[in-house]
């Protein structure tokens, strides 16, 4: 009989997005063939420690040795210290297989303005943008040619005004599960929601709002990438907060999205575009705006880790282009091994 590979799979996590991996784990592991894994559940709790599974009682001592008994690690680990590149890290140096995108791509999907950069530079279309770090008590202003200015939040607030238009989205560049994100429409709120965002990084986004479809498209492999069918997502909310995502029952997606054909297939070769500017690996969800009055086709973001619950966008967006949800993981586990 042949042996079961050794899978570990690595979820929690030191992030905001903790409970979110969790539910995306529990899917997992639900679904994996056990046929072909033993599978060996890995919970890192929001201090950073590990454990053998999710019940926080038997500690692991030594991760490194734990690790290095292992033959493939699946990282399920959304958000900061599981998407952003640093446990990829770890696996590279101990020369262990492991499921998605390697150190670059994400860190550069994690931080959303790294993010545009590379998207800028690939002439993907993109809402227009203003860059700021918060410093001590001012703001640091970095223009497209990277220039810098410190200034006190009034004048950021003046600078971002004259070169965007309201209503304006601010967002800390790295967070994931849209942590942090609020929509401004108007001075004093763009003053506030600047404040805000400094709380979850210092490094802040400021996007113009599009009024169109919030549209996902799913991709898969590493040097021959496939692109799912493309599915929209119909908030239930003013825009796809946290809440809207996890906790408002009447947010939903509708797959395959009604869009017309060439639309769709011009989504799906952008998402995979974008896919392979960042260096991408393995698997990506692109999410994309159709603006409404010109049908002119936005990236917003790549999401280098997306959610795997049953309900999730990434599963469900391949499960409607006939990749089911446990033939899914095995091709994953397959392409690490790439």
């Amino acid at each position: 009989m042949e042996q079961k590979e050794k899978l570990g799979v690595i979820f929690g996590g030191m992030s905001t997005e903790n409970e979110v991996s969790r539910l995306s784990a529990q899917s997992i592991l639900k679904n994996l063939d056990q046929e072909k894994y033993e599978i060996f559940p890995i919970y890192i709790g929001k201090d950073g420690t590990w454990y053998q599974s999710d019940e926080e009682q038997e500690k692991i001592q030594d991760i490194v040795g734990y690790l290095q008994n292992l033959d493939i690690l699946f990282p399920v680990l959304h958000g900061l210290y599981g998407e952003d590149g640093t446990i990829q890290g770890l696996f590279e140096l101990l020369k262990k297989p492991y499921v998605g995108c390697g150190v670059l791509a994400s860190s550069v999907g994690m931080d959303k303005v790294y993010t545009k950069i590379i998207f800028d530079r690939a002439g993907l279309k993109q809402a227009n943008y203003e860059y700021i770090r918060k410093y001590e008590e001012k703001y640091i202003y970095v223009d497209k040619a990277f220039n810098e200015e410190i200034i006190e939040l009034e004048e950021v607030v003046q600078k971002v005004m004259k070169n965007l238009e309201f209503p304006m989205f601010v967002k800390p560049s790295n967070s994931g599960s849209s942590v942090g994100i609020n929509k401004a429409k108007n001075e004093e709120e763009l003053k506030k929601y600047i404040e805000y965002a400094s709380q979850f990084d210092h490094k802040i986004l400021i996007e113009e709002g599009i009024k169109g479809k919030e549209v996902e498209c799913a991709v898969l492999g590493n040097e021959e990438v496939i692109a799912s069918c493309v599915g929209e997502v119909k908030s239930a909310e003013e825009f796809y907060s946290y809440d809207a995502k996890y906790k408002n029952e009447a947010s939903r997606t509708e797959i395959p999205a009604t869009i017309s054909q060439g639309i769709a297939e011009e989504i799906r070769k952008q998402a995979i575009k974008a896919f392979k500017s960042i260096d991408g690996k393995g698997l990506s969800r692109v999410d994309f705006f159709i603006e409404n009055k010109t049908n002119q086709i936005y990236i917003n973001e790549i999401n280098t880790l997306p959610g795997f619950t049953n309900i999730s966008m990434y599963p469900k967006l391949f499960e409607a282009s006939g990749i089911g949800y446990q033939e899914l993981l095995s091709k994953l586990i397959e392409l690490s091994k790439i």
